[in-house]
């Protein structure tokens, strides 16, 4: 197995700690690049999962969120390969991804695929004037699919860094790099989305992002839940976001529904009280669950600043009853835990196991784009190893899995 430099060590430690299985994830990547190609890779690249604290489908009509980076990343070994043709192998996949660089424009057959992906990206950046061409690239990733850790916010994140890091001189700003992924999964893969996942996943750290004006504002913070006894969970329920595109647009969709029928384009736009003043006359021109999905937009829009707040003051037990609230309302009002007309009702069953062990000393809420997926907890330190045992049992070995929040964002190490 190849050994890392020095400096590619130091790397390491700086990005994962003193963590010998970072180091031997790091090492395998780099043999597994070189047996494939024939050559040693120029950099390795890391992009971070996100985890959505608060602001559940609020970014995509201009809202508020508050999200952190975690420490579970996806990963490449890259260099560029002196031709026009990017080949990627991720692990998982059998097949390669080979994409000419030579036809840029949206290609309708590659919707939803990982090629339209590495197409996009290239053909925004090339637009900015960044010299991109071919690069060989062998990816690994500890960020689940589906699992509401946003894995392919952190491959669109992955790719622009990429690119910027072989070819760009890395001088793109991490909140650009985050614009540019969204625009490549609307216009590319196809997929209606908000800028939350890329934006955390770019930034790093502990972040509140404000959407409402022309450039969304990113502050961040730091705040040690382990140092307050509390570890941050995701439990994947089951299910996937397989063939759920429909259900996710539907939600933005919906919310500009109610936003134009009231003299706006995003819910961002309108005040609260004109959204309950107005509900008598929108019963007739929306669907009411449209309605719904507005309420829980404003009220969840709230929540997320005076979540913010309550961590500034370091008032845990108020940020606790946010996340909560932001949970019931997700369920009750935006209706996204499960599909309708569906019996799956995992992430039901999960936010309700977790409700009866955690009441009173931690908090749960559905994590994520919803309909299948992950819950989020907060799990006193005391309880987390009957936390895990109880979510295991019931959901599969390794369902539950304990996070901490990774404080930077896409990291390039040079080999």
């Amino acid at each position: 197995m190849q050994k890392l430099t020095p400096k590619a060590l130091d790397g390491v430690h700086a990005l994962y700690g003193n963590d010998s299985s970072a180091e031997q994830r790091c090492e395998a990547l780099i043999s597994r690049f070189e047996s494939r190609y024939g050559y040693a890779p120029q950099q390795l690249v890391s992009a971070p999962g996100r985890t959505e604290i608060l602001g559940n489908h609020t970014d995509h009509n201009h809202g508020r969120v508050l999200a952190a980076s975690v420490t579970l990343d996806t990963l490449a070994a890259v260099a560029s390969n002196g031709t026009n043709t990017v080949h990627l192998y991720s692990e998982g996949f059998a097949d390669p991804f080979c994409v000419s660089l030579d036809q840029l424009a949206p290609v309708k057959a590659e919707e939803g695929t990982t090629a339209s992906l590495i197409r996009g990206v290239a053909a925004f950046l090339k637009e900015e004037g960044v010299p991109v061409a071919g690069f060989d690239a062998e990816v690994t990733s500890t960020v689940f699919r589906g699992s509401g850790l946003s894995s392919s916010a952190a491959f669109e994140v992955l790719l622009c860094a990429i690119f910027d890091a072989l070819f760009g001189g890395w001088r793109l700003e991490a909140k650009h790099r985050a614009a540019l992924s969204q625009k490549v999964e609307n216009q590319y893969f196809g997929k209606p989305c908000g800028l939350m996942d890329q934006m955390a996943s770019s930034v790093g750290g502990l972040v509140a992002i404000d959407f409402g004006g022309a450039e969304a504002q990113v502050e961040s913070m730091k705040y040690d839940f382990a140092a307050k006894g509390l570890r941050l969970c995701v439990v994947q329920a089951g299910g996937d976001h397989e063939n759920l595109t429909a259900e996710y647009a539907a939600i933005p969709a919906e919310m500009r529904a109610v936003a134009r029928a009231l003299g706006g384009e995003v819910l961002r736009d309108i005040a609260p009280e004109a959204l309950l003043k107005a509900i008598p006359s929108l019963k007739n021109r929306v669907p009411d669950r449209a309605i719904l999905r507005a309420l829980h937009f404003m009220d969840e829009d709230a929540r997320v600043a005076a979540a913010f707040e309550a961590l500034k003051k370091d008032d845990l037990g108020e940020f606790l009853r946010l996340v909560i609230a932001s949970g019931e309302s997700s369920w009750k009002l935006l209706q996204n835990v499960y599909v309708a007309g569906s019996d799956n009702r995992e992430m039901a069953l999960a936010l309700e196991l977790s409700r009866r062990m955690l009441e009173g000393r931690g908090a749960w809420r559905i994590h994520g784009g919803g309909f299948g997926g992950t819950i989020l907890a907060f799990v006193p330190e005391d309880m987390l190893a009957v936390y895990q045992q109880e979510m295991n049992g019931v959901f599969g070995e390794n369902a539950c899995v304990p996070l901490d929040v990774r404080p930077v964002g896409a990291v390039r190490i040079e080999l």
